[in-house]
């Protein structure tokens, strides 16, 4: 490893990038495995182009990893082996620089495009509305061609009606400088959600379907490379390691993952690994394959298992200079620092930093458990909800309002609250719906059943599984992928500081290889097991609840089907007619964003934040 004081001497002065940007701290860093086959993945950016301003570790933006990976092609070039930059979609919602420019998307395709990628996928928010999956037909399918594969995924197509394939199945490629032959799919899980101009098939099906038949039987291949918008550890990615090795037993196979928002690599044995990089732009991940047996063809003596490495990146400059060997004046390409300026425009335009308000803390996500004060779904249930929801009136009828902990995608910082955070928080456009007159007893038992009894809610209506109602970084702990906590995060071991007082913290992944994959080493912190829903009392008197006999049961829109299906489990049968808007034209982030704007004012004491 070099020295900090050394590498401290190459970098220099770091400036962050785009205007406002915190500089990333300067840490130890582990160097990249390159190889003789090396790769570059992005998955759930979730629009996040511009990096994070109110976090140095990740600050770097869309146009500095434009400049590293031609870094990083121009190194491989010059040792003459081979880089492949993948993505495996989620692309979409989940920042201002999308969500907020009408039509969405208007800047960040632009953007996005300018990154010469060899594999790209869909993910599932590309196709929850008819628009998102739409603007992958007619933007990023022509512009990215061959590399776009789409295995499992149909579109109906505007003008003829007519169902076509979103993209090839399957791509068959040959790379630049070793010749190595590769055989790509690209996958989405098996997602029941999307609009109705999309198809997804089932992962199983699309494994017994001829064309996936024939190219797994190809031995005139040194690779096959699965890309996908699947959790490493669901089923997905094993029916179709074993449907592989069923056919082609000592073939190299090299998977890329995402949708848990997580960092992970996993081993399938000795000749097949799996890479997730993370969400948001905070990870860049790498892997390398070394040891590749090329031009040969496969099925006689099995030859020696290839060398497979993996390195999850802090995207930031700090990180980005060490890993390519630039600094300050030689990192910057024309193209990078023109996308970071498109950028900045971008978000002048959007006017993403225009204050809503300054927050006078920082809220957590799962740092801290839901009833903590310093949990932004504790903010939510005692003071949001309450006051921007409510009536008011003598004559109010109480209110049971019920929020899936999903809906909320990132913490909040302590200072500005801009227009870019309301985004940053909770980007869905759904809005409130309402059920009037329900029993009181059934409706107060809605919150038990959709935390306690959703696996028989599942069973009933496979479609109606829970997941999609948490964060699906809450997933991620099924597997126990994310370190988990019960007690207050005060009393966790989680910063160390006595030992290395000088690190912040951040990611300290564990996986199939160990502990060693992050690029820059942190201190841990925890994270707290979500319930589905949080529910909180509107309109309610401030005594006696006993002679409450009906409630209005208000709720965001995503999470109707559940809500229905519950009270059909508790007795109350319902459907979609019974049901109103409520606050018509509201949605989770205005509501947010009015609230701040009346109850959060800035001050001086916020002015160098």
């Amino acid at each position: 490893m070099r020295s900090l004081l050394a590498l401290s001497t190459l970098v220099g002065s770091i400036v962050a990038v785009q205007p406002g940007a915190l500089a990333p701290p300067q840490l130890p860093i582990r160097t990249l495995p390159f190889a003789q086959l090396n790769f570059l993945h992005t998955t759930d950016i979730h629009g996040w182009l511009g990096g994070h301003l109110q976090e140095g570790s990740y600050s770097g933006d869309w146009g500095d990893y434009i400049s590293f990976t031609q870094h990083l092609r121009d190194r491989a070039d010059a040792e003459g082996v081979d880089l492949l930059v993948i993505d495996t979609g989620d692309r979409i919602e989940g920042n201002g620089l999308y969500d907020s420019s009408d039509p969405r998307g208007l800047y960040s395709f632009d953007i996005y495009k300018q990154q010469n990628i060899d594999v790209i996928t869909s993910g599932n928010h590309e196709l929850y509305k008819a628009n998102g999956s739409n603007d992958e037909y007619h933007k990023m399918i022509p512009h990215y061609k061959q590399s776009y594969i789409a295995s499992n995924l149909d579109i109906i197509d505007e003008e003829s009606g007519k169902v076509k394939q979103l993209a090839q199945r399957y791509r068959k490629f040959t790379t630049k400088n070793q010749g190595i032959r590769i055989m790509a799919m690209g996958f989405l899980f098996d997602f029941d959600r999307s609009a109705n101009n999309t198809i997804v098939q089932p992962v199983e099906d699309t494994t017994k379907e001829q064309w996936f038949q024939d190219a797994i039987r190809d031995k005139d291949i040194d690779l096959f490379l699965i890309a996908g918008h699947v959790a490493l550890r669901q089923q997905e990615y094993e029916l179709i390691f074993k449907a592989i090795r069923g056919q082609n037993w000592d073939t190299p196979i090299q998977f890329f993952g995402g949708h848990f928002h997580v960092r992970d690599w996993r081993r399938f044995d000795a000749k097949a690994y799996a890479l997730a990089s993370g969400r948001y732009m905070e990870t860049i991940g790498f892997s390398s394959i070394d040891g590749l047996k090329i031009g040969k063809k496969h099925g006689g003596a099995s030859v020696a298992s290839p060398k497979f490495k993996r390195r999850y990146i802090d995207n930031n400059l700090y990180s980005l200079y060490h890993h390519s060997g630039k600094n300050t004046s030689t990192f910057d390409t024309d193209i990078g620092v023109n996308v970071t300026k498109q950028i900045a425009k971008a978000r002048k335009a959007l006017k993403l930093d225009a204050p809503h308000g300054c927050a006078p803390q920082t809220y957590w996500l799962d740092r801290v458990d839901v009833q903590n004060n310093q949990s932004i779904f504790s903010w939510l249930d005692k003071q949001v909800l309450p006051d921007q929801l409510k009536e008011g009136s003598r004559a109010a009828r109480p209110k049971l309002v019920l929020q899936n902990t999903g809906g909320i995608r990132f913490d909040i910082f302590k200072g500005a609250f801009t227009r870019d955070t309301t985004y940053l928080i909770s980007p869905f456009t759904s809005g409130f719906r309402q059920l009037k007159k329900v029993d009181y007893k059934t409706a107060s038992k809605l919150m038990e059943v959709l935390n306690s009894i959703g696996p028989v809610l599942a069973k009933e209506s496979p479609s109606l599984n829970m997941f999609p109602l948490a964060m699906p970084e809450q997933l991620a702990m099924e597997h126990g992928l994310l370190p988990t906590v019960l007690d207050d995060v005060s009393s966790q071991p989680q910063q160390p500081l006595s030992v290395k007082p000088h690190l912040t913290p951040g990611y300290t992944t564990k996986d199939d290889d160990g502990e060693d994959g992050d690029d820059t080493e942190h201190s841990p912190f925890a994270h707290y097991k979500l319930p589905q829903v949080i529910q909180t009392d509107v309109d309610f008197p401030s005594s006696d609840k006993t002679t409450i006999e009906t409630v209005d049961v208000i709720y965001n829109g995503f999470i109707e089907p559940w809500v229905l299906k519950a009270l059909d489990f508790l007795g109350t049968s319902l459907n979609e007619t019974n049901t109103l808007p409520y606050l018509e034209g509201s949605t989770l982030t205005t509501v947010i964003a009015d609230w701040v704007e009346k109850n959060w004012p800035c001050h001086e004491e916020f002015d160098e934040l």
